[in-house]
C-alpha cells in the first residue's frame, strides 16, 4: 500500500513558506522517482546554481553516508558497537539540507542525523564513539557547529530555539537548525520550542523528517493532518517537501534559511521520507510494518532517482560510479579502523568533564572510587590524575 505524509493514503495541498502550494498534494518535488527533472515556478530559483558537477557531488555524498550507515550496522552486528540508529532511505533529506547550511549556522540534531554530521565535517571515529560506549559525547560541538546528538526525543528543539534567541540578540545572520522525527512532534518540548520561536520570531528552522514510523507507532495515529500544517497553529509557516528528492530538500532548506537570515523568523519543514531499516539495531520492524509498504517506498529510493537523473544527462559514467564507490569504501574503512582501534576508557574517566570548575563533592567521590580501585592492586586508571574533573 502507498501512503502519503500522514499515512492516510490521500493527498491534499499544503501551503509553503511563501504562501504557494507545491505539486502533488503540497509536496515540493523537483526530481521524480523515475529521475525526471520537473520544473517548479517558485523552487527552481533556489537550486538554479546547482551545476552538473555539484549534482554528481550530491550523488557521491548520499552514497557515502549510506555506506557509513551500512558499515556501522555491520559493526553493531559484529559486537563492535552497542547500538546503531540507521538512516537508510533518508539520505536525500540529510544531504540536501546539510549541504545548504553555512559554516556559522548551528545544528541541533537527533541521534539519526549522521549524514548531516558528515556534511559538517565530523571526524569519522567520533560518529561511533558514543555507540561504542567509549565516551559520553562524540565531538566538540563548537569545532563543527553541531551539538552532539540528543537522545531525549525532541529536547534539541528547545536548545535550537534558545540558541536562535542568542543569535537574534547578537544581531548576527546565522541560523539554528534542529532536526527531529515525526514522533517528536507529539512531545511537549517540540511544541514549547515552536511557541517560543514564533513569539520571538527567532532565526530557527524546524526540520522534521517524517519517516512514517516513531519506532512502531505509525504517523497516521499521531496526526490526522500533514505535519507541516500543524505549524500554522503556532504562527509558523510550513513547507512540505519530498524528502527523497535531494534538490527539493535543498530548495526548501534554502528558502527557510534565507527567510530566517532576513529576520523573517522560523519555518517548519516536513521532509516526507521513509525509514527503510529498523528504528535502531535493537528493533524488528517486521513485527509491525507491512512489507508492501516497504516495497512501495523502495521504488522512491533517493539515490536511485539521482542516478536516473544523471543517466538522463549522460553523466552516470563508469568512471563516476567507480569514483563514488572508492570514496564510500575509503570512508567506511576509515570509520571501521577508528572504531576498532579506539582505546578503552579508564575507570576514572567517568569523572572527567562533569563540571567546568573544581567541585569538592565530585572530588570526594573520585577519591573514594580511586581508593576502592587501588584495593584491588591499583589497576590501570585507579591513579588520580591532575585536573581529571
Amino acid at each position: 500500500m502507498s501512503t502519503d505524509g500522514t499515512g492516510q493514503g490521500g493527498e491534499r495541498a499544503s501551503s509553503s513558506a511563501q504562501g504557494t502550494s507545491g505539486p502533488a498534494g503540497g509536496l515540493v518535488q523537483l526530481i521524480t522517482p523515475a529521475g525526471e527533472r520537473v520544473s517548479h515556478p517558485e523552487f527552481d530559483f533556489w537550486v538554479r546554481d546547482v551545476t552538473d558537477e555539484q549534482l554528481c557531488a550530491l550523488f557521491e555524498d548520499m552514497h557515502v553516508i549510506r555506506r557509513i550507515d551500512l558499515e556501522a550496522t555491520a559493526l553493531q552486528r559484529q559486537g563492535e558497537l552497542a547500538l546503531w540508529p540507521p538512516l537508510l532511505g533518508q539520505e536525500a533529506a540529510q544531504i540536501g539540507s546539510g549541504r545548504s547550511l553555512r559554516d556559522d549556522d548551528f545544528v541541533f540534531s537527533s541521534y539519526r542525523e549522521n549524514g548531516v554530521a558528515y556534511c559538517r565535517g565530523v571526524d569519522l571515529t567520533d560518529i561511533v564513539r558514543v555507540w561504542r560506549g567509549n565516551a559520553s559525547s562524540g565531538w566538540d560541538p563548537y569545532s563543527i557547529n553541531m551539538a552532539t546528538p540528543q537522545i531525549i526525543i525532541g529536547a534539541q528543539t528547545l536548545h535550537a530555539t534558545g540558541y536562535a534567541m542568542g543569535i537574534q540578540n547578537d544581531g548576527a545572520d546565522s541560523v539554528a537548525v534542529t532536526y527531529f522525527g515525526d514522533g517528536a512532534t507529539s512531545e511537549g518540548d517540540v511544541n514549547e520550542a515552536m511557541v517560543f520561536a514564533a513569539s520571538y520570531q527567532v532565526p530557527v528552522v524546524f526540520f522534521c523528517t517524517n519517516n512514517h514510523w516513531a519506532i512502531s507507532e505509525p504517523v497516521k495515529l499521531q496526526s490526522h493532518i500533514h505535519l507541516a500544517d500543524r505549524a500554522a497553529g503556532f504562527g509558523i509557516p510550513g513547507l512540505r517537501v519530498d524528502g527523497n528528492d535531494v534538490l527539493a530538500v535543498m530548495a526548501a532548506t534554502r528558502v527557510a534559511l534565507d527567510k530566517a537570515r532576513r529576520g523573517g523568523g522560523p519555518t517548519f519543514i516536513e521532509a516526507v521520507s521513509y525509514r527503510m531499516g529498523p528504528h535502531t539495531t535493537a528493533d524488528d520492524p517486521t513485527r509491525y510494518r507491512d512489507p508492501n509498504e516497504l516495497e512501495d517506498w523502495a521504488a522512491r529510493d533517493p539515490i536511485s532517482r539521482v542516478a536516473a537523473l544523471l543517466d538522463r544527462k549522460g553523466l552516470l559514467t563508469e568512471e563516476l560510479q567507480q569514483q563514488v564507490k572508492d570514496k564510500a569504501d575509503a570512508v567506511a574503512r576509515d570509520m571501521r579502523d577508528g572504531c576498532t582501534g579506539m582505546p578503552d576508557p579508564q575507570p576514572l574517566d567517568v569523572f572527567k568533564h562533569v563540571y567546568s570548575t573544581p567541585n569538592s563533592w565530585l572530588d570526594r567521590q573520585q577519591d573514594h572510587y580511586a581508593r576502592y580501585l587501588a584495593s584491588f592492586g591499583d589497576p590501570a586508571g585507579a591513579t588520580l590524575e591532575e585536573g581529571a574533573r
